[in-house]
């Protein structure tokens, strides 16, 4: 009985996280999909969706913080124009990626990289800060559970054995108890020598503490849009139009059978999460604004936010998202997740396309959710 309880816990939580991945739910088609079946590039429609991108001539100030750069901000067309991804082309998958709109976003600073482990564990070291997965849940949260059940920890990516049916994302995470941002993959786990890898295990209000700290804050969705976009107009990627220009990988993300165990090739240099800044930044001196890890950004989430944006034709100034979460009959509040991570592959989510949106329920993690910041002027 025991053991039965706590497995409804696990689910619960795994149902709460969503991953970026919940929305292939409602998606995939009845027939049973796995990985092997499905590799192909996504379908885009016509590029002229895309108005040109116009960047503030605003100069650079003359001192930038220590590990950023200056983004200048300008107008730009905003999200993405794919009619499907992966999945053996599976349409509406993206949907609440469109319509493309018109945006302004004012100048700002923002990371060059993702935050690192040091950076983390020096604001922990500074304020003893307890991030949320290393605080036991409440019988609040997960109301007819037993206190000897609720078990501080996270989920875990956990390869499976064999080809699954890619519609139930719960059959390849695990809820491990133990697990932190100093144990991103269970107890027995460590970040010792990874003080270059980006933070992960964090949630929504870890990242927001962090930047509070840090005298920064999380950036909009727009401004991490248009910093990934380099400046560029209607780009598939934050590097340009061809996912390995001259045969190279761009960016950590996943190649060979997802999410199968020993699935990932490591093409492009790396099998699961990699150091930051391994790749060529964008054009705009960024790293990693795809794959290796999800990145939290201040928006709540809203399906349909972009259509709201775009009515009546005008520019939309600075942005900031839907004043509150409201998704009918989805209780667990969700902000966006942006740039996908190390495990994005053409044959699942190819999410590290630039325009494309993930969610995350605000007090969940995962071992490839991570954050980098920004500040204002």
């Amino acid at each position: 009985m025991k053991n039965k309880i706590y497995r409804i816990f696990t689910i619960l939580i795994l149902a709460a996280i969503s991953v970026a991945y919940s929305f292939t739910q409602f998606t995939t088609p009845k027939e049973k999909l796995t990985a092997m079946d499905c590799t192909e590039a996504a379908n885009t429609t016509a590029v002229s969706e895309f108005e040109p991108t116009i960047i503030n001539k605003n100069s650079a100030p003359s001192q930038t913080p220590k590990g950023m750069v200056w983004i200048p901000g300008g107008e730009f067309s905003m999200g993405s124009n794919v009619e499907d991804e992966s999945l053996c082309s599976i349409k509406g998958v993206t949907k609440d990626a469109s319509p493309v709109h018109r945006v302004y976003v004012d100048g700002y600073f923002m990371d060059e990289t993702e935050v690192t482990n040091e950076e983390y564990a020096k604001f922990v070291n500074a304020t003893g800060y307890v991030t949320v997965a290393e605080q036991k849940p409440t019988q609040e949260e997960f109301p007819g559970v037993p206190a000897e059940n609720l078990i501080a920890g996270s989920a875990v990516f956990s390869p499976t054995t064999a080809a699954v049916n890619l519609n139930d994302f719960i059959q390849w995470w695990s809820y491990v108890g133990g697990t932190d941002w100093k144990h991103p993959l269970g107890p027995e786990s460590s970040i010792k020598g990874k003080e270059k890898y980006p933070v992960v295990q964090i949630t929504y209000e870890d990242a927001a503490a962090y930047a509070k700290w840090a005298g920064k804050r999380l950036p909009t969705e727009a401004e991490w849009e248009f910093a990934a976009r380099g400046g560029k107009t209607g780009n598939l990627y934050s590097w340009g139009n061809t996912l390995k220009p001259d045969g190279k990988f761009q960016a950590n993300i996943y190649q060979g059978h997802f999410p199968v165990k020993d699935g990932d090739a490591g093409e492009d240099g790396f099998k699961g999460i990699a150091p930051t800044g391994q790749f060529k930044p964008n054009a705009f001196g960024l790293y990693d604004m795809a794959g290796n890890v999800w990145e939290w950004v201040n928006d709540w989430y809203s399906p349909s936010y972009y259509t709201e944006l775009s009515k009546g034709g005008k520019i939309a100034r600075n942005p900031q998202g839907p004043d509150a979460y409201d998704v009918p009959n989805d209780p667990e509040k969700k902000r966006v997740h942006r740039g996908g991570s190390f495990l994005c592959t053409d044959q699942y989510c190819t999410r590290y396309m630039v325009g494309t949106r993930g969610k995350g329920e605000i007090r969940s993690a995962a071992n490839h959710l991570g954050f980098r910041c920004v500040k204002s002027l």
